[in-house]
């Protein structure tokens, strides 16, 4: 049994020397404030990495759609160009045969 990197006689430990000085009537309200205090902590990083990966989702959509606009705007000109290429080469052609 291994919890935060401390072992079961690292606990035992701990709980006799936490019994020797807050006493046995302490005790159970020290540990449940330590409880609740562990809880927070942990329900405010699980609400932090959350956020995060929010954030995480949005930039990478922000990132994507960026990308897909720039695509657009540099194909769009080429795209063109060679439409009127295709025009020019069909004027020639129409040219030539009359």
């Amino acid at each position: 049994m291994n919890v935060f990197g401390i072992g079961l006689p690292e606990m035992a430990l701990i709980f006799v020397v936490a019994l020797l000085i807050f006493g046995p009537k302490k005790l159970p309200e020290v540990g449940r404030s330590l409880g609740k205090a562990i809880r927070g902590f942990q329900q405010a990083s699980s609400e932090f990495q959350n956020e995060f990966q929010k954030e995480a989702v949005e930039l990478q959509e922000a990132v994507k759609t960026t990308a897909e606009l720039d695509t657009k705007q540099t194909t769009q000109p080429e795209t063109k160009q060679i439409e009127a290429t295709k025009l020019e080469q069909d004027t020639a052609s129409s040219a030539q045969k009359s």
